[in-house]
């Protein structure tokens, strides 16, 4: 058997040594994972808004914050898949478009608790104090924590300014005269009030629209 030169680049020089592997290995996925997630910047369907979405007023801004910081996101999902069972269960699959102005995306995988996305409107303002109180009051089964501190904590003194401003840096168009006046939104509220206000936002100004496309698509 003739001996064969094996270069830097060949299988077996690369299954000899791990560290070559490893660094190889990342290249092609990085590669891979690229040319996946660049396009998406250029799609239109992923760079505009759904039509009736708009930026977040300051009370349902600072909810939001108030939902990521009681660790909502990691039990509940926002994001409904284009599968059957999902769409007769939660409501119109999730469209990019709805996302345009999220900073960071809560689309989350995990769903400990049922998917948010459609939850606006769905239950009254009163059926979400009572839920965040104390949620077997409502759902006997539930193994979600209580919040009940939260209707005890003023957010008239939140820099919601300051947060308005850094959004906008990233693309959400928040005008001065917004900025200026958002403070006013949230004088006597609670941080109930505003994660209340945050979750009946939720899915509402983008239903039509992927309820259009739910339509479109026969699902």
């Amino acid at each position: 058997m003739s001996n064969q030169n094996h270069g830097l680049f060949s299988h077996k020089t690369l299954e000899k040594n791990i560290g070559l592997l490893i660094v190889f290995s990342i290249l092609v996925i990085s590669f891979a994972g690229l040319a996946q997630i660049v396009p998406l910047f250029f799609q239109h369907s992923t760079t505009t808004p759904t039509p009736g979405v708009e930026p977040y007023e300051p009370l349902n801004l600072i909810g939001r914050d108030i939902y990521i910081r009681e660790g909502c996101v990691s039990c509940h999902s926002q994001q409904i898949r284009m599968l059957s069972s999902e769409v007769q269960r939660y409501g119109p699959y999730s469209l990019a478009g709805e996302s345009r102005y999220d900073h960071p995306f809560l689309w989350g995988s995990k769903r400990t608790g049922p998917d948010l996305a459609r939850v606006g409107k769905r239950y009254s303002d009163d059926w979400h104090r009572v839920h965040l109180r104390n949620p077997r009051d409502v759902v006997k089964e539930s193994n979600m924590p209580s919040y009940p501190w939260l209707q005890h904590n003023s957010v008239a003194n939140e820099n919601v300014q300051t947060r308005m401003r850094v959004l906008r840096r990233l693309g959400v168009p928040y005008t001065d005269e917004q900025i200026d006046k958002a403070p006013e939104q949230l004088q006597g509220k609670t941080e109930e009030d505003a994660l209340v206000a945050y979750l009946q936002g939720l899915g509402i100004a983008g239903r039509e629209a992927a309820a259009k496309a739910v339509a479109e698509g026969e699902l």
